[in-house]
């Protein structure tokens, strides 16, 4: 699949021409530069690496600095592989949005908010007791009975129980494209895509 890197600006919502409104996420995808191309020849496999949002030297390794170097650019914060292309590119090149048209529908991944450790009524949506009488003493959150004793002696794999929630790499498909600014850089797509405000995401059509 065909793509970008971008960065997750922010949340609004735009009015269609029925005059219904839509909520969207503005993503500023690309400029990418090509920073290596894999072959079948030396790699084993086709695919195009982009690199995207430029860093100081002073914050990257000598390897990383050569390897920028070949491609006659600044280090990038973020590198990416992308596998087919609809025309071809060098080493060097420049891939932009315009790659994206209006009413298109692309799939968009990232890395989802993290929250930390929660319970089961945040992480599960479980109900909880749903009382506080008849001796139920701090158990209004509780997660309730997780498997029986003797047999099989062990909690299943799998239980819906409190853990570490969020924090995970998540992709969202089929959101279509409402906007491409191209002199901005700017993407506009219908709902919400995983992440913080400025994290990064791969929009991939």
């Amino acid at each position: 699949m065909s793509g970008l890197i971008g960065k997750k600006i922010g949340m609004t919502s735009i009015y269609d021409e029925n005059g219904k409104n839509m909520p969207c996420t503005i993503i500023q995808a690309g400029p990418c530069v090509v920073t290596q191309v894999r072959t079948e020849d030396t790699d084993g496999y086709a695919a195009l690496q982009l690199g995207f949002d430029d860093k100081s030297d002073k914050n990257a390794s000598k390897a990383a600095q050569g390897h920028f170097k070949k491609a006659g650019t600044a280090v990038k914060r973020k590198v990416a592989e992308f596998k087919s292309f609809d025309k071809e590119y060098k080493l060097g090149d420049t891939v932009t949005v315009d790659m994206f048209i209006e009413g298109e529908f692309v799939d968009v991944s990232g890395t989802s908010k993290g929250k930390g450790f929660q319970g089961v009524v945040k992480r599960h949506g479980f109900a909880g007791v749903g009382q506080a009488t008849h001796g139920q003493h701090n158990r209004l959150r509780a997660p309730g009975s997780i498997g029986a004793a003797s047999y099989p002696a062990r909690v299943f794999k799998g239980m819906r129980m409190a853990g570490q929630m969020g924090n995970e790499k998540v992709k969202v498909e089929n959101l279509r494209v409402l906007k491409v600014v191209p002199e901005k850089n700017i993407l506009v797509v219908k709902g919400a895509i995983p992440g913080h405000k400025n994290s990064y995401v791969i929009v991939q059509k």
